[in-house]
């Protein structure tokens, strides 16, 4: 799906977050992928071989409050 050089990392890599977008749809919450995958705006993500990403969210204990 990528012609760009050097290639695009595949899904299953660690560096996939370096794949570039090739459609965007920023109304619907959702981006192409150069290597298939689809990321959507949650951090999610649905990878070409149907396997799901979990969006990365930050721990409530985490979160700070302004005073």
């Amino acid at each position: 799906m990528c012609s760009r050089q050097p290639s695009c990392p595949s899904d299953a890599r660690s560096d996939r977050d370096d794949a570039h977008i090739v459609v965007s749809h920023p109304e619907q919450g959702w981006y192409l992928l150069c290597d298939g995958a689809i990321a959507f705006d949650d951090t999610g993500a649905l990878l070409p071989d149907g396997r799901v990403v979990g969006p990365h969210r930050v721990p409530v204990g985490d979160l700070t409050t302004a005073a």
